[in-house]
């Protein structure tokens, strides 16, 4: 009962148009006031320091920084021209650029915002021009940058592993298989759409165009190669990782594009502080709720409840799906995360369902959520870009939004496909 009025009340606060991370923090404290008294209301604000504390979450102001001087220089508009000439041949080329440009973005920043705001404030206006409509192209902008949550180096993933105690390098592992095979679901269906309404490519493939826009864009593109070498090879942590990609993408804009100043860095700093302080904010407050849910045992009082209904983990994933895929409806995927992992994990673990396994079901289910209104970050942003009605592009977003789901399918039924890059490694 208590958890049910929980999640009502953080739901009337978001309505009327609360802050998630202050509504939570409300919730939080009033869930330990109403069980324990005002004498625990001192400890609300060590625990809300405590967890925005931990060592693994330094990575994701790190990453959003790196990402932000990405958008500042011009790294991300080499990228953007080197997938012109790998993939603007083929029939509806913008939306493959958009796709290909937004893999090399996740590579680096982890953050579907930061990777919609660089890739979609170039190529919307592109698309536009040449014909597509402004709903297809906020459409496929939103989806495709949506892979920088599946992709490492997921943000997503990090807060997924520092919660449930997994290794944040196996998460990017398990990411990378279930995210090309979005990629190219998402080509795919770009290919299906714009044969339909005759959108056009972006003229012929032309070798000695390829290899011009890779000789520009080759530092670029060693940013990701470094940090998830760094990552994988087990020379750096996660966290150590995105400290260098701060330090590659300014070496790189600095010495070797001569594009760097102080008005660029301390503009790349305010947009990264900005997006900062969203995802940190959501982290304190909801340890609070944390705190609460393990004192009270409400996540073992739910496994017991639902196990003893059934223990067919085939239906425990359905239902948890469910759960998730309302939830990104209404929830940052931060706050999903933070608040909803910690009460079913226990569950999951109870009826043998691998948590690494469970955390990529929960990124995919997440990506999602970032396209379905009213609460879709990255999908406002891209609508934002493109001047469409969200409800309009949401219409036209339903194609993407079905590969995604079909995606999330197959790595929840099939976990073989979803930890196969995982399991080859470490057997």
């Amino acid at each position: 009962m208590i958890i049910l009025s929980m999640f009502v009340g953080l739901i009337l606060l978001i309505l009327i148009n609360v802050p998630v991370a202050i509504a939570l923090g409300i919730v939080g404290a009033l869930a330990t006031v109403a069980s324990f008294g005002t004498l625990a209301l001192p400890n609300v604000g060590m625990v809300m320091f405590d967890g925005a504390t931990k060592f693994p979450l330094i990575a994701i102001p790190l990453f959003i920084l790196a990402g932000a001087i990405m958008n500042a220089s011009s790294i991300s508009r080499r990228l953007i021209d080197l997938a012109m000439a790998m993939v603007g041949f083929i029939k509806g080329g913008l939306s493959m650029v958009t796709i290909g440009a937004s893999i090399f973005f996740a590579e680096i920043s982890g953050s579907a915002v930061a990777g919609v705001s660089a890739i979609g404030s170039i190529l919307i206006p592109a698309m536009r021009k040449k014909g597509y409509s402004k709903e297809f192209s906020a459409a496929i902008s939103s989806s495709a940058a949506s892979l920088a949550i599946i992709l490492p180096p997921s943000i997503p993933m990090i807060l997924y592993a520092v919660m449930s105690g997994e290794s944040v390098v196996k998460m990017f592992i398990a990411g990378i298989f279930p995210g090309l095979l979005g990629a190219m679901g998402l080509a795919a269906m770009c290919y299906y759409l714009a044969r339909k309404h005759g959108f056009p490519s972006e003229g012929k493939f032309q070798a000695m165009r390829l290899w011009e826009a890779f000789k520009n864009a080759i530092w670029a593109l060693l940013i990701p190669v470094i940090i998830l070498g760094g990552i994988f090879g087990g020379i750096v942590t996660a966290t150590e990782g995105a400290a260098l990609a701060v330090v590659v993408a300014i070496f790189i804009s600095a010495v070797i594009y001569r594009e760097f100043n102080l008005k660029i860095f301390y503009k790349s700093c305010i947009d990264a502080g900005v997006q900062t302080a969203v995802v940190m904010l959501l982290v304190a407050s909801s340890a609070v709720v944390g705190l609460y849910l393990t004192e009270t045992q409400i996540p073992q009082q739910l496994a017991n409840s639902i196990s003893d209904l059934t223990s067919n983990k085939y239906i425990i994933l359905a239902l948890l799906n469910i759960i998730f895929l309302i939830l990104g409806i209404f929830l940052h995927s931060a706050a999903a995360i933070i608040l909803v992992v910690p009460i079913v994990l226990p569950l999951v673990v109870e009826v043998g369902i691998d948590p690494l396994h469970f955390g990529l079901i929960v990124t995919l289910n997440l990506a999602i959520g970032q396209q379905t209104p009213p609460v879709a970050s990255v999908l406002i942003a891209s609508c934002s870009i493109a001047r469409s009605d969200i409800w309009a592009t949401t219409r036209t977003n339903l194609w993407f939004i079905g590969v995604l789901f079909a995606i999330l399918m197959i790595n929840t039924y099939i976990p073989d496909f979803a930890l196969a890059l995982v399991n080859l490694i470490y057997g």
